[in-house]
């Protein structure tokens, strides 16, 4: 049996070790303008050798106006000069007033609205219960998600007053609020609009279309429906236009989960000679050392855990200054390429939108395709087009006739026109909407029509078409 020998080996490898530094530059890169300044915020109460200087307000343009960028050897040069600055500045427009629809208070939920309506419809404190279990137990999208007898029991009511409060809740806005399903919802919806002096619909065709035929609405099936109920394709017709007009999802218009704000993190001016890029970071503090703790740290008395400490908390603000101006340099470099190569379209539109990728930006940057990724994350650019998000640019394409390259947004919105002025009597299949493209120069092919319609929301023409209502 050999036994095992112990010793000493040199062995040389490579490694690659992510600092502290790097990472905090890393997550600040790929931060929205909000959450970098929330960030801002927090390090600055964590940190004591943040602190805010106030100083004007101002805004960058290009890489040239840059503030310097800090590096290590510079410190001893700050801490002799407390008004030399660095890190971010608190952008904003001159002379422009905060608008004051941002200081809304919060939406009203759909329980809070229909909890108004109760209290104002209501009066007996029983029926009042009954109302208030009702609403607690409708759905974000509006239905009813309890059965009658299980509300009864927990009431205890009877179901029939139950029912009687059920129906003074689905009398409530928005209309079709408090269905057990979606026949229900519609027929309420219906009941609502029926009502309206500007009425001039069949309702009792319309009730019967949603009671019986609803799947069949939903394919479309106009000629079934009209021979089921022995009645003519176009007076069907009239009944599918009133019913796509219903919603749903009636809760869903108080669903303001998803509502959040947006700060564009650059924005392009147009001149004479072209588009100016300025990243604009509102509500920046100005950052610099503070010089006390920076005195403090030069004390040579100071040593052991404080002298670890404070050594510790001067890198992380060093390294949050450091990565605040190459975020912001990073970001002015992949706008100025994103304007470059999509000049045609600030200036034309949609259709002259060119196919970009995240590593034909870094190459002409001369950055990592992976901090491009970082720098269009999450960052909105205020373009002459509107407001639109950064990887809005970035999309592949299709080979178009002059050797060049179709976006596939572009080709999209085309889709979407062509199909716009169809006759709707007879609308366009996707060899049709194929053959138009084609004669633009895209080759394209039919399979690739049917699954850019399908992206856009579009049905298909059999249930695009439209029957005479005369």
């Amino acid at each position: 049996m050999k036994q095992a020998r112990q010793g000493l080996h040199l062995e040389q490898q490579q490694r690659l070790y992510v600092t502290t530094e790097l990472k905090q530059a890393i997550s600040v890169l790929q931060m929205s303008t909000l959450e970098l300044s929330d960030y801002i915020t927090r390090s600055m109460d964590e940190n004591p050798f943040l602190e805010e200087k106030d100083g004007p307000q101002g805004e960058y343009e290009g890489e040239a106006e840059y503030p310097a960028r800090v590096c290590m050897d510079a410190l001893a040069e700050q801490m002799q000069e407390p008004g030399q600055l660095y890190g971010s500045g608190n952008y904003a427009e001159p002379g422009e007033e905060y608008p004051f629809e941002k200081y809304l208070s919060r939406r009203v939920t759909l329980e809070e609205h229909l909890r108004l309506q109760l209290s104002l419809e209501v009066r007996e404190r029983a029926d009042l219960l009954i109302g208030e279990l009702i609403i607690g137990n409708i759905d974000r999208n509006g239905y009813l998600r309890a059965a009658v007898a299980e509300l009864a029991a927990a009431a205890r009511a009877r179901p029939a007053r139950v029912e009687k409060m059920l129906r003074v809740v689905q009398s409530f806005d928005p209309d079709g609020i408090g269905a057990r399903d979606l026949k229900e919802c519609l027929l309420l919806q219906l009941r609502t609009a029926a009502a309206r002096p500007d009425w001039r619909g069949d309702t009792e065709l319309a009730r019967r279309v949603i009671d019986g035929h609803l799947e069949d609405i939903a394919a479309k099936k106009l000629n079934h429906i009209a021979a089921a109920l022995k009645t003519t394709v176009g007076a069907i017709q009239e009944i599918y236009d009133i019913i796509r007009c219903f919603n749903p999802h009636p809760g869903l218009s108080y669903d303001h989960a998803h509502n959040y704000n947006v700060w564009p993190d650059v924005t392009l001016v147009k001149e004479a000679a072209g588009y100016t890029v300025i990243v604009r970071e509102f509500g920046f503090p100005l950052l610099r050392i503070n010089q006390n703790y920076a005195a403090l740290f030069r004390q040579e008395k100071i040593d052991g855990d404080a002298r670890k400490y404070l050594e510790e908390k001067l890198e992380s603000a060093l390294g949050l200054i450091r990565g605040i101006e190459q975020r912001r340099l990073n970001i002015y470099k992949v706008a100025s390429c994103i304007v470059e190569e999509q000049r045609d379209f600030l200036d034309k539109g949609i259709e002259y939108l060119k196919p970009l990728t995240m590593s034909q930006v870094a190459d002409v940057a001369g950055i990592h395709e992976s901090t491009v990724s970082r720098v269009v994350n999450g960052k909105y650019m205020q373009t002459p087009r509107g407001l639109l998000e950064m990887k809005y640019f970035f999309h592949s394409g299709l080979p178009g006739a002059a050797a060049e390259s179709v976006s596939s947004k572009s080709i999209k919105y085309l889709i979407r026109a062509i199909i716009a002025e169809e006759d709707p009597a007879d609308p366009l299949s996707d060899l049709d909407v194929m053959n138009r493209l084609r004669q633009k120069g895209i080759e394209i092919s039919r399979r690739t029509v049917n699954k850019y319609r399908q992206s856009l929301g579009i049905p298909s023409n059999n249930l695009r078409k439209r029957y005479s209502t005369a």
